[in-house]
């Protein structure tokens, strides 16, 4: 079946399409194709791409969001983790020269690409989001624009403030880095298989004034430390953080300067990291960089 009789809102022309081609959905990668037309256009427009804008599509099963960003003219570089997808791509997009396929996990594969990209999309398993999100705001080059698809819950996650049961250190990296906003929320029925969650598009704008490079990794780790045990102190689970920063720091000076550090922010030694806001957080790790 060609690219121009397979039909992306049909589930009987997709399973037709997978089956002729050998192919089928795999669980365990969380492949689900989005089926409606209106939702694939809302996200391309919420791209807001221009011709011969750099491109990244993070999972593009068999090509459904694919083809409407090529029609745009864009040059469109895909991660595919399954390699029969890959093979079916090739095919289905051999024509177009603004089309490159990069196969294998993305998580492997994404900091060895040169060409970095303007802007990046996909439809992303709830089992492996988080960890492409965050090596995403820790690359070199921050995409201009980025929207995602993912559960609910997750994207949830990525806006919660403190306080709240869903806020967490990508919460605190994600709000701190992106402008970060819930665009629209979509429904199980878009989807082939049908997914027992719903799912929400979320957008994510780098701030005008976003830390370098390597301050933004140096801050994903501080906050995966400050978040990694809730039932821990802040001052307790900073206390590892600066040991492995600097191992032959004297234990006794470790909790002198932590201590300095939270009173002179005016915050108290027994808070825990699910209370302070992602900018009293950025403020100790920026005070925690001298130690």
């Amino acid at each position: 079946m060609s690219q121009d009789k397979l039909n992306y809102d049909s589930p009987a022309s997709i399973q037709a399409f997978l089956e002729q081609n050998g192919l089928a959905v795999s669980k365990r990668l969380g492949q689900n194709f989005l089926i409606d037309r209106s939702v694939r256009s809302r996200i391309v427009k919420a791209l807001e791409v221009e011709e011969g804008m750099q491109v990244w599509e993070i999972g593009p099963g068999i090509g459904a969001m694919t083809i409407l960003l090529l029609e745009e003219k864009v040059r469109l570089t895909a991660f595919e983790i399954d390699y029969g997808f890959v093979r079916v791509l090739k095919g289905l997009f051999s024509e177009y020269e603004n089309f490159c396929i990069v196969k294998g996990d993305v998580l492997k594969t994404l900091c060895s690409q040169k060409d970095l990209p303007a802007r990046i999309f996909g439809n992303l398993p709830y089992n492996s989001a988080f960890a492409i999100i965050s090596d995403i705001l820790e690359m070199e080059i921050l995409p201009q624009h980025m929207v995602f698809t993912l559960q609910k819950e997750a994207a949830h996650r990525m806006v919660a403030g403190p306080g709240t049961k869903d806020y967490s250190s990508l919460s605190v990296l994600c709000t701190s880095v992106c402008d970060v906003r819930i665009l629209f929320d979509i429904g199980s029925s878009a989807f082939w298989p049908r997914p027992r969650v719903t799912s929400s598009a979320v957008q994510l704008i780098p701030k005008k004034k976003s830390m370098s490079a390597l301050e933004r990794k140096d801050f994903s780790d501080f906050v995966r430390a400050a978040f990694s045990s809730r039932r821990k102190t802040l001052r307790n689970t900073l206390r590892f953080w600066i040991k492995q920063r600097s191992p032959f720091l004297d234990e006794a000076k470790i909790d002198t300067q932590l201590q300095g550090v939270l009173e002179e922010l005016g915050i108290e030694s027994s808070i825990r990291a699910e209370a302070l806001a992602p900018d009293e957080l950025f403020a100790i790790y920026r005070q925690l960089q001298s130690i």
